[in-house]
């Protein structure tokens, strides 16, 4: 092999880790980009809890973000092992960056979505409990007997 040809070569595998490391920030900037924004996950129009929780939980999705790391860690893995790069310590603790806050992401989907099967179930269980709910179930009764024999006079009274 010549020396020419070691040169070029030299300058070859520059451009590649010059390209591969581009291409890990490309993927790491998309993976940013496609988490949630925070203002999507702290406010909200809905008119309940239930509603509140639905709309959290849609808005806790990383799904092109991990899309986007994959790629990143597959570029950053192959630079690594070829010793491409001179220094990529940045390009290591930005993807553990959005390694974790993808995890958090997923962390907070997982309890929201707990939530969401529970707080039904607990206002269901809530609303059922204690003396009170006797109480309300008699006078519910009563009104609904009320009304009935209110029915029945004003029928009376518009047969006459």
């Amino acid at each position: 092999m010549s020396q020419a040809t070691f040169g070029d070569d030299e300058e070859l595998f520059g451009e590649a880790a010059n390209e591969m490391r581009e291409d890990v920030e490309s993927s790491l900037e998309e993976g940013w980009a496609a988490l949630p924004g925070a203002d999507d996950i702290w406010e909200t129009d809905a008119d309940n809890v239930l509603g509140v929780l639905n709309g959290l939980n849609s808005a806790l999705d990383a799904g092109d973000a991990e899309d986007s790391l994959r790629d990143a860690k597959k570029w950053f893995t192959m630079g690594q092992r070829a010793d491409a790069f001179e220094d990529a310590d940045d390009l290591e603790e930005e993807i553990a960056d959005l390694e974790a806050a993808i995890t958090d992401i997923a962390e907070a989907g997982e309890q929201v979505g707990e939530l969401t099967s529970t707080i039904p179930a607990l206002r269901g269980t809530l609303e059922d409990a204690g003396p009170d709910a006797d109480a309300d179930e008699d006078d519910e009764e009563a009104e609904a007997e009320e009304e009935a024999e209110a029915d029945e006079d004003d029928a009376e009274e518009d047969e006459e």
